[in-house]
């Protein structure tokens, strides 16, 4: 594994899903950043895949770093012991944090929150604000209803050819890490300049 890839941002669901194999992904994607010896960043609620995933990577022995918002914190059940727990003011903090903290983006199922924050990072992406992967799990093919729209989005002129591949793809916990650790953004996104670097 790269040296400066260290921490994997896991974008999930705070509720577990219909299916039985989506917190079996979750707790899978839990044990093999700790085998790989990487930490995880998360949502830090104790429920849903969320909760799984933290407990899974926390058993095999990683650093796991929870970022919740106070209104969440109650609502999520925020996780206890073994967590690094930021609690901060906003969700708009909450994304920042977790992206600051981070190294890439793994998005497992889930619902509006984490399609929000999953389009963020894209966004963030295709802007040149980070140079991160976001790598969609795709369990069960949950996220081809979803990759199908942007594809659609390119195919009618709003999604440019070189940054559709930004929104990758795996169907294996093992692949996606290899998709985020060989990331390198698309030759055509430039990266995003400061004040003082204009």
């Amino acid at each position: 594994m790269s040296g400066s890839f260290k921490r994997v941002c896991v974008f999930c669901g705070s509720m577990p899903g219909a299916r039985p194999s989506y917190a079996e992904s979750a707790r899978e994607l839990g044990r093999v950043v700790a085998q790989r010896g990487l930490g995880l960043v998360y949502g830090g609620g104790a429920v849903g895949l969320m909760g799984i995933a933290a407990d899974a990577a926390l058993q095999a022995g990683a650093e796991v770093i929870g970022v919740i918002p106070h209104g969440l914190l109650k609502r999520e059940v925020g996780h206890g012991g073994g967590v690094a727990m930021h609690v901060v003011d906003t969700m708009h903090e909450r994304k920042a944090m977790m992206a600051e903290l981070s190294d890439g983006f793994i998005v497992l199922p889930g619902g509006f929150g984490t399609l929000e924050e999953a389009v963020e990072a894209l966004t963030w992406a295709q802007l040149g604000i980070q140079a991160k992967g976001v790598v969609f799990l795709d369990i069960d093919g949950f996220w081809q209803p979803f990759l199908r729209t942007l594809d659609f989005m390119q195919e009618e002129g709003f999604v440019r050819p070189g940054q559709r591949p930004l929104a990758m793809q795996a169907t294996t916990v093992e692949e996606a890490l290899d998709k985020l650790a060989g990331f390198r953004p698309p030759a055509e996104v430039q990266p995003w300049l400061r004040p003082d670097q204009a």
